[in-house]
């Protein structure tokens, strides 16, 4: 089988990092393939000496349209052999994806436009600044798939919006535009061109000092952001009690095949 083309490409604008998904002919949903490279471009990012800033853009019609469960689950053996990670008592790849952005030591922009659903709005979230054009589509999604956002998306959101915004967001996978994102937190900026907006900011940045940028960065966040470690964990704990068993499963067939199927009545958290 020949090898999947790229996901992810790296460019660099003088000491400014890009890092674009590439995958337009799905709006850049995220497969296995993608999440791996991603996790690749963090560490190849970590080794650009010379960069200031990293930005996140995505190629073609939308920034990412999230997990693409298509292509997921036409390899049901890999599927499962990702299944022990939800295990792991550290953080995991699913988890890196948005949280290992928060580990360099340089700012990340993201330049959101299209639709920026589930692993995609985790993704965004990760960032630590957040242009948006205001027509853009966001949603917390998972739970239209049966899901929780485990994507380090509950240590991002609760930094961002209040708890009750959270909790609506979560609970219903609701389509907000960038506009309304922007009211809610979940966006810093908007911006007609994002990409443009993102390269200014990053830009100013860079003209600090690079020390007190990378320790400005982790102070906040330690600030804002007490006990992620017990957050990273009750997302996995949560995600493992959902995978698999039967209203995963009819969230999925009501999505392919858009039959409204009535859910089983196995509830959690009583």
């Amino acid at each position: 089988m020949p090898p999947s083309p790229a996901r992810v490409r790296i460019t660099t604008q003088g000491e400014v990092a890009v890092v674009t998904l590439t995958r337009a002919e799905r709006h850049n949903g995220m497969d296995f393939a993608m999440l791996d490279e991603v996790v690749r471009a963090q560490r190849a990012v970590r080794r650009l000496r010379d960069v200031r800033a990293v930005v996140l853009a995505g190629e073609g019609p939308s920034f990412c349209a999230g997990l693409d469960f298509k292509t997921a689950l036409a390899s049901p053996v890999r599927a499962v052999l990702r299944y022990p990670q939800l295990f792991w008592p550290f953080r995991n790849r699913f988890q890196q994806w948005s949280l290992g952005w928060r580990d360099l030591g340089v700012p990340v922009i993201a330049a959101i436009h299209g639709n920026c659903f589930g692993a995609g709005l985790q993704l965004a979230l990760g960032a630590d600044v957040r242009f948006c054009t205001p027509d853009a589509s966001l949603s917390v999604m998972e739970a239209k798939w049966g899901l929780i956002p485990d994507m380090g998306g509950a240590v991002l959101l609760r930094e961002l919006v209040r708890v009750d915004v959270a909790k609506e967001l979560t609970l219903t996978g609701r389509v907000v535009t960038g506009a309304q994102a922007a009211e809610l937190g979940l966006v810093t900026h908007l911006a007609d061109d994002p990409m443009a907006a993102a390269l200014a900011l990053a830009a100013e940045i860079a003209t600090r000092s690079p020390d007190a940028v990378a320790a400005g960065k982790q102070l906040l966040q330690q600030a804002y952001g007490p006990g992620q470690r017990s957050v990273e964990r009750a997302e996995r704990w949560w995600q493992r009690r959902l995978l698999g068993f039967a209203n995963f499963r009819i969230a999925v067939r009501r999505n392919q095949t858009g039959r409204e199927q009535p859910y089983a009545r196995r509830r959690l958290g009583r």
